[in-house]
């Protein structure tokens, strides 16, 4: 089972372009990233600029409209992810309880969809795009 690992610290929705975390967190995460390769579970991992470097593509009507960032009503955003590869949620969970966030981070869990997730009709309608088959 794939699950991400999104990063989410408050506060990083006003952090200004360039922002960049303190070095002894991140010397302790490269130990806890270092754990779960060794481990054999990290598929991959990035960590994102800050929301004030990015842009939001919306949709009305079929048009699209581009907003740069920060974003007035975001209170919450991602400041990375890991794609891990475990056998349940419940490992899932594990590793993330092994992280060393601090108080102002939260790491949520979702369950990535694998295309035999997907009922027959979905399957066959996505049959010709490859990529989402592994």
């Amino acid at each position: 089972m794939r699950f991400m690992m999104l990063m989410i610290p408050k506060g990083y929705e006003k952090a200004e372009p360039g922002a960049m975390p303190e070095t002894d967190a991140v010397e302790a995460m490269m130990k806890y990233n270092a754990e779960l390769q060794e481990a054999g579970v990290l598929l991959s991992l990035e960590g994102l600029h800050p929301l004030s470097m990015g842009a939001r593509v919306s949709f009305s009507d079929g048009v699209p409209t581009v907003t740069d960032g920060p974003f007035v009503e975001t209170n919450e955003v991602l400041g990375g992810f890991w794609m891990i590869n475990v056998a349940s949620k419940e490992e899932a969970i594990e590793w993330a309880k092994r992280c060393p966030a601090s108080d102002n981070e939260i790491i949520e869990l979702r369950q990535v969809q694998e295309f035999e997730d997907f009922p027959e009709d979905v399957q066959e309608a996505a049959a010709e795009f490859k990529a989402i088959q592994s």
